[in-house]
C-alpha cells in the first residue's frame, strides 16, 4: 500500500483534532506521528472559512421571526375570486352585490362531510330540475381549532369541500357558477350557486 501525502488543509485539520483529543490510557505513551508536509509544487487548498455561530437559545425564551405556517394554498376566498366568470356579467355583477334573491336556499350546518355532500347533490338537481336558477348553500365558516399541531387542518371543513363538490360530476353539469356570497346572505359562510337552464 502506498503512502498518501496529506494536503495542507488536511494536515491542519488533523493537528486540531490531535489537539483535542484525549488519550483513553494517559500513562501509556501515544503513538508517533508519521505525517509527511506537502511536497513543493502541490497545490494547496485555501481553508474555508468557519461559519458564523449559532446564537445561544434560553429554554423558554421567544423565537424571533413569523410564526411558520402550513398553508401551501392561497386563500379559499382568493381561489373563488380567481375561477373564470362563466355566466353574464352583469348578471355577476348584480350577484356579487347581493341585488339577486336566490330562489332556494340550504344550510348544512352540523352536518357530517358524507351527509353534506348526499344532501347537496340531491338539493342542487332537484332545484336544477325545477328550473331555478339561483339557490343559497349555506357551510358556516367552521370552528376555529385551538390544537396547531403538526399536520395542517383547515377551517370550515364543508366550507372548503362545496365548491369542489359543485365542479366535479354530476353536479357541473347543473352548476354555471359559483360565488362567495354577499355579506347579507351569510359572506363566507354561503355560496351563490348559478344554475344552467334545463
Amino acid at each position: 500500500m502506498t503512502k498518501r501525502r496529506l494536503r495542507q488543509d488536511e494536515l491542519d485539520l488533523w493537528r486540531q483534532v490531535a489537539r483535542t483529543a484525549k488519550p483513553l490510557t494517559p500513562d501509556q505513551p501515544g503513538p508517533t506521528s508519521t505525517l509527511m508536509p506537502p511536497k513543493k509544487g502541490d497545490s494547496v487548498r485555501k481553508a474555508t472559512p468557519e461559519p458564523a455561530p449559532i446564537p445561544a437559545f434560553r429554554l423558554g425564551q421567544k423565537s424571533k421571526g413569523p410564526a411558520p405556517t402550513h398553508d401551501v394554498l392561497p386563500g379559499l376566498t382568493d381561489r373563488m375570486k380567481a375561477l373564470p366568470v362563466t355566466m353574464d356579467r352583469k348578471a355577476y355583477g348584480k350577484l356579487k352585490r347581493g341585488k339577486l334573491r336566490p330562489e332556494a336556499r340550504i344550510d348544512l350546518h352540523g352536518m357530517t362531510v358524507d351527509r353534506a355532500h348526499g344532501v347537496l347533490s340531491g338539493f342542487i338537481l332537484r332545484a336544477h330540475g325545477q328550473g331555478k336558477r339561483l339557490v343559497l348553500v349555506i357551510t358556516g365558516k367552521g370552528r376555529r381549532s385551538d390544537d396547531d399541531g403538526p399536520i395542517p387542518v383547515r377551517q370550515g371543513v364543508l366550507r372548503h369541500n362545496v365548491p369542489h363538490w359543485l365542479s366535479i360530476p354530476p353536479l357541473n353539469q347543473a352548476v354555471m357558477q359559483v360565488s362567495e356570497a354577499h355579506g347579507r346572505h351569510g359572506g363566507g359562510g354561503a355560496y351563490y350557486v348559478y344554475l344552467r337552464r334545463t
